[in-house]
C-alpha cells in the first residue's frame, strides 16, 4: 500500500482491502465470492482492484508462500555504482525468477528476491545475473523463517 495514495480510497475500497488481506478466497472465483460479500457485481470488484493497481495504491494481489516450500529462494545483495544503479535494476528485473527487487541506502544498495524450482536452477540465474551486470551478488539463503502478518487495516 502506497500511503502518499490513501485519500483515493473511497469506504469500500478500503472495506474490500480489509477484508481480504487475509483470508482470500480459495474458490475458482475469488472475485465473485467478494462481490458477493459486499453485495456488488463481480466486474465492480475487478475494476476497484485494477484502478488501485493502475494508480500505484496496491502493488500487487496474489499468494505469500512460505519460502522454500514450493522450490527454493534467497535474498540476494549488491554493491553497485550510483550512475549504474537504474540499469543494473533494469538487468535484474528481466528475470521472472526475480520477485521483487530494490535500492537501499547502505553499502550493498540494490536488494532483490530469486525464487526457482531448485538450488542448480537458482544458481544458474545467480551466476547469469553476475556475468550480466559485472556485479557480485552476496548470496543470503534464509536460515530461519519468522511469520510476519503483515496485513494492515486501512
Amino acid at each position: 500500500m502506497n500511503p502518499e495514495n490513501i485519500d483515493q480510497l473511497d469506504r469500500l475500497d478500503r472495506s474490500i482491502i480489509n477484508a481480504f488481506q487475509n483470508g482470500f478466497p480459495l474458490t475458482s472465483r475469488p472475485y465473485k465470492k467478494i462481490a458477493e460479500q459486499f453485495a456488488i457485481p463481480e466486474q465492480e470488484v475487478l475494476e476497484r482492484l485494477n484502478r488501485l493497481q493502475n494508480n500505484k495504491i496496491i502493488s500487487r494481489i496474489g499468494a505469500i508462500i512460505t519460502p522454500n516450500t514450493i522450490g527454493v529462494s534467497t535474498l540476494c545483495a549488491m554493491t553497485v555504482e550510483q550512475n549504474e544503479l537504474d540499469n543494473v535494476a533494469q538487468i535484474i528485473n528481466d528475470y521472472d525468477e526475480v520477485n521483487h527487487n530494490y535500492q537501499r541506502s547502505h553499502q550493498f544498495n540494490l536488494w532483490f528476491v530469486v525464487t526457482a524450482q531448485n538450488q542448480a536452477h537458482l544458481s544458474k540465474i545467480l551466476d547469469s545475473i553476475t556475468a550480466r551486470t559485472g556485479y557480485t551478488i552476496v548470496n543470503l539463503p534464509l536460515e530461519t523463517a519468522y511469520y510476519l502478518n503483515l496485513g494492515f487495516r486501512i
